[in-house]
């Protein structure tokens, strides 16, 4: 990993934090944990982080309502819902709310760590592709803004 992606794990429960933060560490993530939502908005609002996981019932909130805040402020940010309470309602929910994966508790930790490496390898290429857009724009408009500067000056000999 050139780049160590930092992740936020979003639970009440703090042995579920712990096992987290000490896997994904052992990994070569870097990890933060929030014991709720309002916890979650505050860590988002101060630091960047490429993936959330996001337990469904917090204390203060659902994490199908954490989805739609957070999507307005970080919208490119990766979340994925965890919940030992699975059920069609809230599975529809989360993806209606745009979850990028959904996981059931207990949390097979292979399962985990196999859903953060595509997501984030999926993230990194949608990057590199907006990359590419923004240098190709760019390269446009000042092949664009050569030709009209050109003609501007012919215009004036």
């Amino acid at each position: 990993m050139a780049e160590q992606a930092r992740i936020l794990v979003v639970d009440d429960d703090e042995s579920i934090r712990k096992t987290l933060v000490t896997i994904l560490e052992e990994r070569g993530y870097a990890v933060d944990t929030a014991k709720n939502g309002k916890e979650a908005i505050e860590r988002t609002e101060t630091g960047f982080y490429n993936l959330l996981l996001i337990d469904i019932r917090l204390p203060d909130t659902e994490g199908t309502k954490l989805l739609t805040a957070l999507k307005e402020t970080t919208p490119r940010m990766i979340k994925i819902i965890m919940t030992g309470y699975p059920s069609l309602q809230n599975a529809i929910e989360a993806v209606n709310k745009e979850a990028d994966a959904y996981m059931l508790k207990p949390l097979n930790m292979n399962e985990v760590l196999y859903i953060i490496r595509e997501q984030l390898k999926r993230q990194k290429e949608a990057m590199k592709y907006s990359e590419e857009k923004v240098a190709e724009f760019i390269k446009t408009r000042v092949r664009e803004l050569d030709a009209e500067k050109n003609m501007a000056l012919t215009k004036t000999r």
